[in-house]
């Protein structure tokens, strides 16, 4: 791996693990969802990620895709009754949206940490040179 300022494999493998995005020592969750207040190695305050729902949606339609593909290829191919749907699709929905959910949402605030992504904001016209307000219409 390497780890000069402009590569993101450091970061995805910090996520990934669930460590922490600053110093990779850290523990970056308190569960198995539920972010840490601060890490217990550098003390980088985790207030700043917010991965809102970001994580779901990419699991959701990942591993919705991934079901629906296998369970339409078994109707085709086999043919299996309604009782033997319900006892290969619902483990395996469990199994591809419960496991890489921890992943997904570590990997997307470690993501979030290293290219110092934040909420929009409106700024007036001292900080950016251009005025926020919406233009006049002149009616």
């Amino acid at each position: 791996m390497t780890t000069d300022k402009g590569s993101t494999q450091l970061p995805i493998a910090r996520g990934l693990l669930g460590r922490c995005p600053s110093c990779g020592q850290g523990k970056l969750f308190d569960g198995f969802l539920n972010l840490r207040p601060a890490c217990d190695k550098c003390g980088l305050d985790y207030s700043f990620a917010d991965a809102g729902d970001g994580p779901a949606v990419f699991v959701i339609l990942i591993g919705g895709a991934i079901v629906v593909f296998a369970a339409l290829l078994t109707e085709v191919i086999y043919q299996p009754p309604y009782w033997v749907h319900a006892a290969l699709w619902l483990p395996l929905i469990l199994l591809v949206t419960l496991l890489p959910l921890r992943l997904v949402k570590g990997l997307l605030i470690a993501l979030q940490y290293h290219h110092k992504a934040a909420p929009g904001r409106l700024v007036g016209k001292d900080e950016a040179g251009v005025s926020s307000a919406p233009p006049h219409s002149g009616t």
